[in-house]
């Protein structure tokens, strides 16, 4: 921790372009904090930022302050940190002990400070104002970079699929090529988003592939990727359930993959053994014509609550699977539920080493929960084979 704490000691100050605490060690926190440095009355200071999913809350550090501050946050609340600067990135590991896992990274294009000031509108991660190709094509952004008004909700939702990906940044090996999956990725939006992001931003070397039914959206897509010259992203025509073309993933998203197709897509995702998992699952029926229970009937007995707990239930149990399979899981919001009643996102990210001595407990613990509900959930079947 001494070591980490120098460095940080070292890269508070005007060249720092922001840093983030995840990870979170218990439920009585937030999500994770977002710090950048401002001049408050022309003295430097740093900003943390947390948010409840619809507003956001501020407070202001000077460096001595921030220093015992994330001291604290990591021994206590949170285990990762990823800080970006003018000259490199710092990402850090702290396990309960203490004991921090430090990985530095040198930039090989030195991005420009700016330190800003007290307000400020919302930063997202694809600025307004800078021309993004695929956002003018795709109907986002106009050609001198403002967003139109009527797409602004799509404009933050890739935003905020960004920062998710922002957030597991450290768990992305750099010096070796990475392969990503989206299933159902539809029209590519978010796979278009994510590739720019992770190549032309942040400068790992990935191969991103989109898999979609729809042929016509396919040919497209494809076209699109030839004309912004992104030469490591292809789509293709296939389903989740039958898909073999590659031996090894590092990330796998399936975004709005209709009921079941989430199941065989996670399916997918840990048989690979990848890294990082980002599922927004969408229209969840499985479990609505499984569930019985006498215990649970005063509830369920109404149509529209038992659609709902079973939506409900559909996500948490494959959180529970996830975690059986040697995953860290959150269940996030992923947008406003204003904007869409499909806001649920599932981060699943490996752990490294053994991932713990109470799987056996949590199998059992699992089990009995699914006898109360009287159901048997695909992704469990699919695993235990």
């Amino acid at each position: 921790m001494e070591k980490l704490l120098a460095i940080l000691r070292e890269t508070l100050n005007e060249q720092m372009l922001r840093a983030t605490v995840s990870g979170r060690r218990h439920g009585e926190i937030a999500d994770k904090i977002k710090l950048r440095p401002v001049k408050l009355r022309g003295e430097l200071c740093f900003q943390g930022t947390v948010s409840d999913g619809k507003r956001e809350f501020h407070t202001n550090y000077h460096k001595e302050e921030l220093l015992k501050q994330l001291q604290a946050w990591l021994l206590e609340d949170y285990k990762q940190l990823q800080m970006d600067t003018t000259q490199e990135s710092v990402q850090a590991l702290v396990n309960r002990k203490g004991k921090a896992t430090i990985r530095r990274t040198k930039m090989l294009v030195k991005r420009q400070a700016a330190v800003a000031s007290h307000n400020r509108k919302k930063e997202y991660v694809l600025k307004e104002g800078t021309v993004v190709p695929f956002l003018v094509d795709l109907g986002v952004m106009t050609q001198d970079g403002k967003i139109v008004h009527a797409r602004y909700d799509k404009f933050r939702q890739i935003n905020r699929f960004l920062e998710f990906i922002e957030d597991i940044l450290p768990e992305l090996e750099r010096g070796r090529e990475l392969t990503l999956i989206d299933f159902g990725c539809g029209k590519s939006y978010l796979t278009f988003a994510m590739y720019y992001y992770l190549k032309i931003l942040q400068g790992y070397d990935i191969r991103v592939i989109g898999l979609d039914l729809k042929e016509d959206v396919i040919e497209h897509c494809n076209e699109l990727a030839k004309k912004y010259g992104y030469e490591k992203l292809e789509f293709l025509v296939g389903d989740i359930a039958s898909y073999e073309g590659v031996d090894r993933v590092d990330m796998v998203v399936t975004l709005h993959a209709c009921d079941t197709a989430t199941d065989y897509a996670l399916q997918k995702a840990v048989e690979w053994g990848a890294g990082v998992i980002l599922s927004v699952p969408c229209c969840q029926h499985e479990l609505n014509g499984q569930m019985h229970s006498e215990l649970m009937q005063p509830v369920i007995k109404y149509g529209l609550i038992k659609e709902r707990m079973a939506a409900l239930l559909t996500d948490a149990f494959r959180a529970d699977v996830l975690e059986n399979c040697g995953y860290r899981v959150q269940v996030l919001e992923f947008i406003d539920m204003e904007h869409t009643p499909k806001n649920i996102l599932i981060r699943a990210v490996k752990k490294h080493g053994r991932s713990g001595d109470n799987k056996e407990l949590r199998s059992q613990e699992m089990k009995r929960c699914m006898e109360v509900w009287g159901v048997d959930p695909l992704l469990q079947r699919l695993l235990s084979k």
